[in-house]
């Protein structure tokens, strides 16, 4: 195998904090100044680093220890089990062919009070010192502590966008405190940013390990493949994506063909990639990206941590969830959990899971009562990324929603698509699995369950503008057996000044009526 450092040296430098003990939680944390010119003659000169010396050397040279850790070891295991991995190690299932799960050193990082980790994670906010522009490695003591900074393939991905939905909540739900976190505002166009720049950063520094890994795959309904191709391109790390032909959009196909990703076009459905992928890497030195690796939840849950962070450290009361794989219902109870564990707050938020009816196991399981877990064959969805009728994270939604108190609901292909439609009219481009999450936001409220002024969080797990054909088509009113009833379509005019003023006076006339 090449060595890794014939290939591109993207990475980024993390420097650690200078950790004060809990008997001064009033203590300010370290973090290194951004560079900034000061605004005026009264402020203190900050100075610039010298000009041959780049940000990741200037990480380095100022760089302290830690005495963090993590591993490897079988998912919801009991408390005597003595199995576990370093996450050196190249390994997805643990012995008896369940998951993994990664387990921080608890003990170190409780030596440090909420207060502490608050203060030191809010200093990090909109810097530009590497790795902590991004919001996922600003958090690194509580994603991969023990990894050098100069392994960490970084895009700046996280501190997305956390809006207040107005207009819609108030318009349509009768809500005075709806959120939107908007996840899709980010390098590739959605979430799954969060847990790549962790997978690849790892992967880089297993490959300067000289361990067997030649490239990297992943089975993709779109976004996995997106956001691989784009970390593995920056670290000059092969990709390999296997994708369900004519399944998903050529906004999400694109991104991988540029990236220089090898692409299979497979005639199956997602399940039927996953199936193949998993077969691949096992005779393959091809590391296996998809979330059965649980390395990308230790990214997608900084999302949760964000979500409390950017409430000013206010825990929500609902956060729904679109669950198609269901690793990201998990992920944002492990950021909330873990919150609470280490004394940043007292409680965690009621999570929601929202399925497309036409791809919907978890529904069905939870509406059972948790009997018997049943795959299902999954149908054509406009939510194509959560198009997933046996999903690898099962055990870990179900374990996240009974510890949460949480419900899981569905949402028809017209009702996710009204939904849609209804956010954008209200300044939003959301995509379809938004849609489905609104759609669960909707039935739970017209229900009682979710109460007026219940702080209730909708996670945006991907951008609209990868979803364009969908809205053309709903706008369009040609989707078959739908009614489109928000459909907004251009009104043919003809070119003449009289046809144009009375098509504007009558358009004037019916918005003034409804004032």
């Amino acid at each position: 195998m090449a060595a890794a450092s014939s290939f591109f040296r993207s990475s980024f430098l993390s420097p650690s904090p200078q950790h004060k003990p809990k008997s001064h939680p009033s203590a300010a944390p370290h973090f290194i100044t951004p560079i900034k010119a000061t605004a005026t003659s009264e402020q203190p000169q900050k100075h610039r680093r010298p000009a041959d010396l780049n940000i990741r050397e200037e990480a380095s040279r100022i760089s302290s220890s830690h005495n963090f850790s993590a591993r490897y070891v079988p998912f919801n295991a009991d408390p005597d089990s003595t199995e576990w991995y370093s996450l050196d190690e190249i390994v997805y299932r643990s012995r008896s062919g369940g998951l993994l799960d990664v387990q921080h050193d608890m003990d170190a990082l409780k030596k440090f009070d909420g207060q502490y980790w608050r203060s030191l994670f809010d200093s990090r906010v909109g810097k530009t010192t590497w790795p902590y522009g991004s919001g996922v490695w600003s958090k690194k003591e509580w994603v991969l502590p023990g990894i050098d900074g100069d392994d960490i393939v970084s895009a700046f991905e996280g501190n997305s966008n956390l809006f207040w939905a107005e207009r819609y909540g108030k318009q349509f739900l009768g809500m005075n405190d709806l959120w939107v976190k908007h996840c899709g505002i980010s390098h590739t166009g959605s979430f799954k940013d969060l847990g790549m720049t962790v997978l690849v950063s790892q992967v880089n520094r297993l490959r300067k390990m000289k361990k067997p890994v030649v490239g990297v795959g992943c089975a993709s309904t779109g976004d996995t493949s997106a956001a691989l191709s784009a970390y593995c391109a920056s670290a000059g790390i092969p990709s390999i994506v296997f994708l369900p032909a004519n399944r998903i959009s050529l906004a999400q196909l694109v991104q991988p063909i540029a990236n220089g990703a090898f692409v299979l076009s497979i005639d199956t459905d997602f399940d039927g990639c996953m199936q193949m992928i998993r077969e691949v890497t096992s005779e393959l030195p091809i590391y296996l990206a998809n979330s059965l690796n649980s390395l990308r939840l230790e990214g997608q849950k900084t999302a949760a941590i964000e979500i409390l962070q950017q409430f000013d450290w206010q825990v929500p009361d609902w956060v729904i969830v679109p669950g198609g794989n269901l690793g990201n219902i998990y992920a944002f109870y492990k950021g909330f959990h873990m919150c609470k564990e280490l004394g940043l707050v007292d409680r965690i938020p009621r999570l929601v899971c929202a399925q497309a009816a036409n791809a919907n196991p978890l529904y069905l399981h939870y509406k059972s009562g948790w009997k018997d877990f049943k795959p299902v064959k999954a149908s054509s969805t406009f939510a194509s990324a959560i198009q997933i009728g046996d999903p690898v994270s099962i055990d870990r939604a179900v374990f996240a929603l009974k510890n949460s108190n949480g419900i899981v609901e569905e949402a028809t292909e017209e009702e996710l698509m009204d939904a849609t439609a209804q956010a954008d009219s209200t300044g939003m481009f959301i995509c379809p699995h938004t849609g489905v999450a609104l759609t669960a936001l909707i039935k739970l409220r017209n229900k009682g369950v979710i109460g007026a002024t219940d702080r209730t969080v909708v996670v945006s797990t991907a951008h609209g503008l990868k979803f364009t054909q969908s809205k053309i088509d709903y706008h369009s009113q040609d989707i078959k057996d739908m009614a489109c009833r928000f459909a907004n379509p251009p009104v043919q005019v003809k070119a003449d000044f009289g046809s144009v003023m009375d098509v504007l006076k009558k358009y004037l006339l019916s918005k003034d009526s409804k004032k």
